[in-house]
């Protein structure tokens, strides 16, 4: 099985006063980092969002326009990749305790169905999970319709599993408290 995965870095952060989520640090790292160590399985990963260093060889693009939203910017890195994978991954680059583990127990729970996605706490879908390709596929909108489309609206006819969170993976950071409650 062939797996490529998309970080979803381009966001504005307007809880965070406009900073660059994927240059925030946390734990001696840098978000992008801790979204790339978790994707380590992953043959190819596409970062959707302005280019940085990164410690692992990555593909930078951007949606446009530009602040598209999770949608556009899923879509954008999906059309990206090099190669075709048999499974999609997603990941927002805000989750800093997402794992490669994460994204072996989403593979787990996607078995025999359209795909997987990690929960909060309360069982809220997350920014992080895997897809059948051929599923994302079957549901890509046209164009005009990606800009400004919820994930919800993209992903509603699929058959997904979701996958709760082990200790603080589910987490994601949305403002500065988030951060400093990590």
């Amino acid at each position: 099985m062939t797996f490529a995965a998309i970080v979803l870095a381009g966001g504005r952060a307007v809880r965070m006063d406009g900073a660059d989520k994927a240059s925030v640090e946390y734990a001696g790292r840098s978000l992008l980092e801790h979204a790339i160590g978790a994707l380590r399985d992953a043959h190819e990963v596409v970062v959707v969002g302005d280019p940085v260093p990164t410690t692992r060889p990555v593909t930078f693009c951007r949606e446009e326009p530009r602040f598209g939203g999770p949608v556009a910017a899923l879509l954008t890195g999906y059309d990206a990749l090099a190669r075709r994978p048999a499974t999609v991954g997603v990941l927002a680059v805000d989750m800093p305790r997402v794992t490669p583990s994460t994204f072996r127990r989403l593979h787990e729970a996607a078995d025999g169905r359209d795909g997987a996605f990690l929960t909060d706490a309360e069982g809220r879908r997350q920014l992080a999970g895997v897809l059948a390709a051929d599923r994302l596929d079957g549901v890509r909108p046209d164009p005009g319709a990606q800009h400004g489309m919820s994930m919800r609206a993209l992903l509603a006819g699929l058959d997904l599993a979701l996958l709760a969170p082990a200790g603080a993976e589910g987490r994601d950071v949305d403002t500065w408290a988030d951060l400093r409650d990590l």
